[in-house]
């Protein structure tokens, strides 16, 4: 017991300031560092189902629990300072000295993170935003330290740094409101009714549900194309992600062929006319296959 006791107040160090860290000093600050790690950890998770079962907003919820757990590490750490008896003063030149280097040596993980705290305070991107970044098109699923996690429409998850997504040009497809204006061509044979086409167009747009009435939507006779007379029919809809408005996209064009179906509309395919042009008539002869 009297060789554990010593062991146990075995002085380490000797500040200049005269105070000594002993043994037990150090290993009862590294259990209060362990100990306020696992209670923060604890308290994130906590807080995280409380705000899940209140259907708080996922951002705000994520800000307080960054807030509450990097509280939780500042007042550990002045704790276990108390305990080491080592004033705060006294590391002000390590402190820096420290920052320097850390500066030089993880430029890119400071940059990441002071861009996370960007991104969670202007809130250019928000969890549950349908974004589009470098050609890669997802629903952002969380905003971390480091990187922000991106579920792509393929179900692939993408993990994007965070400085990425404030130097690069980033598409926010649900930045105000979930309001996108899209576009479906058809194309219809020449000698076609035109207003009759038009007319079938308004009401197959119309008849889509999740088509906004303000603004209206609209047809228009774009051109005469090579092989059709092309129509654009111009809507707006509330959607959250490309797939939803890829599933409008769809129904609409079912619902076209059917009524143009009806209506004996023929919708136009690539096709040539070919003219020969010889002095005299050309000899056809018809040979039976041997």
């Amino acid at each position: 017991m009297e060789q554990f006791l010593d062991i146990w107040h075995y002085p380490l160090i000797k500040l200049s300031s005269g105070a000594v860290i002993t043994v037990s000093q150090l290993a009862l600050a590294v259990l209060i560092v362990v100990l306020g790690l696992v209670l923060g950890r604890w308290l994130v998770k906590l807080l995280e189902r409380a705000f899940a079962r209140r259907k708080m907003n996922p951002n705000a919820a994520q800000t307080i629990q960054r807030l509450v757990f990097y509280f939780i590490l500042v007042l550990v750490f002045l704790t276990a300072l108390a305990m080491l008896e080592i004033p705060i003063a006294a590391l002000a030149f390590i402190s820096g000295a420290v920052a320097i280097g850390i500066g030089f040596g993880a430029q890119n993980i400071i940059n990441n993170l002071i861009s996370g705290w960007i991104l969670m305070s202007e809130r250019p991107v928000r969890i549950g935003d349908f974004i589009e970044v470098d050609e890669h098109r997802g629903t952002v699923e969380s905003i971390g330290n480091r990187s922000t996690l991106i579920r792509r429409t393929d179900g692939v998850h993408l993990l994007v740094p965070n400085s990425h997504m404030l130097e690069r040009m980033v598409v926010n497809w649900t930045l105000r409101d979930l309001r996108i204006r899209t576009t479906v061509r058809v194309g219809v044979a020449y000698g076609s009714p035109v207003e009759r086409v038009s007319e079938l167009l308004y009401e197959a747009v119309g008849a889509q549900s999740e088509v906004l009435k303000d603004p209206a939507p609209l047809v228009v006779f774009e051109d005469f194309g090579d092989n059709a007379l092309i129509f654009d029919t111009y809507f707006w809809a509330d959607v959250a992600g490309e797939k939803e408005l890829r599933s409008i996209r769809s129904d609409f064009r079912f619902r076209v062929d059917r009524l143009f179906r009806e209506n004996d509309i023929v919708i136009a395919f690539p096709q040539r006319d070919v003219h020969f042009d010889a002095g005299k008539p050309l000899e056809i002869r018809l040979r039976k296959e041997e």
